[in-house]
């Protein structure tokens, strides 16, 4: 099974098992800062433990990631290098290897200082970077006009849409004198638009790699009808709720958000399986360029990923989870804004509407930008001064030198491999 691999020459051995090594660790990284895009609320408003969030996102991410990985290179085919045009395969593989370590070096750093960057940014950085030092003609540059425009829109968009639905939630629930009561007649149409969301995020393209391709259309009328049963149930559970033992409004408001802590939780597994599938290509989109480009002995950006590297990278994500995933979660879920489950809950929600809503229309943004947007926007219906703009703008410093840093990087790199290597 491996004949080919010890048929070839000791040089390309090693760029494959560098390849490997440098593949997992950026599953690793990826695991470490991006957990904090489906956890990070979660803990910080209590609704899960930090052990139990690194559980619960690590056998969600694990499946996303396996079951629903992208199965070809999303960097590479994405148009950032055009292969075609580099005619000798090692060059191609050390330069996907270059990119790679580039990226998993600055995710590295940020996640050391619990700063949370996006990195599909930094892949995508290091693969400028690379392509413009081979030749200018390698690269399409449009598509650093469209990353910057993601730096402006992505969290813009995020916290607009949170903001708005914290304050439908503090208007139809808490405001009222009876919070308990409320969220029994408001929490079905929470429910509903939970359940909606989940399911569309999941069956919208999602499972197209399982044989369950759905059209726009029928991942909404499914979407709809589960939502609608998941209300329907809710409406029972919710009618248990026994708000006339609860006496103080200090009890009123602790059960309301003790309701909500469980409809985060839902929100936050959804997202962890959806950034397994989407970011896990991260890593192992370049490594299986690499890994393809050495089998064949020609170059090949598109190929099919093995499951054994989807496996090596679902494996990864997860072990960062488990050994660094506190770092940024801490950022996120407590030094932005205070975060209650009703206010994560909100956040979360604006997240997967925001992600929902530009994939459809082939916006390139960032669920990390996205989400650090929505923390923001709960916090801004709170008050600006519920706001640690010291935090936010070591965020914004980080995500502006992740392209430069990222690009300059995998150039230097490139050259150390080459110089070694070739």
């Amino acid at each position: 099974m491996l004949d080919w691999f010890f048929a070839l020459s000791f040089t390309d051995q090693l760029i494959i098992v560098i390849a490997l090594v440098a593949g997992f660790y950026m599953a690793w990284t990826i695991g470490a800062n991006d957990v904090a895009n489906s956890m990070g609320t979660s803990v910080g408003s209590g609704a899960l433990t930090l052990k139990k969030a690194v559980i619960v996102a690590g056998i969600f991410e694990f499946a996303g990631a396996v079951l629903v990985g992208k199965h070809v290179s999303g960097t590479i085919k994405s148009g950032i290098i055009t292969p075609e045009l580099i005619n000798d395969p090692e060059v191609y593989a050390l330069a996907m290897l270059a990119c790679l370590i580039a990226a998993t070096l600055w995710v590295f750093v940020a996640t050391y200082y619990s700063l949370p960057i996006s990195t599909t940014h930094a892949i995508v950085g290091a693969a400028i970077g690379i392509g413009l030092f081979i030749s200018a003609d390698y690269v399409n540059l449009s598509i650093v006009k469209n990353i910057a425009l993601s730096w402006i829109f992505s969290p813009i968009a995020g916290g607009i849409i949170s903001f708005l639905f914290f304050k439908v939630v503090i208007a139809t629930v808490f405001s009222k004198k009876d919070p308990v009561a409320a969220l029994k007649r408001v929490g079905p149409y929470l429910v509903f638009i939970n359940v909606f969301i989940i399911v569309l995020s999941i069956f919208y393209k999602g499972l197209a790699k399982l044989g369950l391709a759905f059209g726009a259309q029928e991942a909404i009328e499914l979407s709809l009808l589960l939502g609608l049963v998941g209300a329907m149930v809710s409406v029972y559970i919710f009618s248990t709720l026994d708000h006339k033992r609860v006496r103080t409004d200090a009890e009123r408001y602790r059960q309301v958000e003790h309701v909500f802590g469980y409809l985060q939780v839902m929100t936050a597994c959804s997202v962890a399986f959806a950034h397994g599938a989407n970011d896990v290509a991260n890593a192992i989109g370049p490594l299986s360029a690499v890994f393809e480009t050495m089998k064949a002995g020609t170059i090949v950006a598109t190929s099919g990923v093995p499951l054994s590297i989807l496996l090596l990278g679902g494996f990864g994500i997860v072990v960062g989870i488990a050994t660094w995933g506190y770092k940024v979660i801490e950022t996120v879920g407590k030094r932005i804004t205070e975060i209650t489950p009703s206010r994560g809950f909100c956040a979360e929600i604006g997240t997967t509407i925001t992600v929902l809503v530009c994939s459809r229309f082939g916006i390139p943004i960032s669920t990390t930008q996205v989400l650090i947007g929505s923390v923001m926007g709960v916090g801004f219906a709170r008050g600006i001064a519920a706001i640690d703009f010291g935090i936010i703008r070591r965020i914004f410093v980080s995500w502006m030198l992740t392209l430069p840093i990222s690009a300059i990087s995998s150039i230097l790199i490139y050259v150390a491999l080459k110089g070694v290597l070739l």
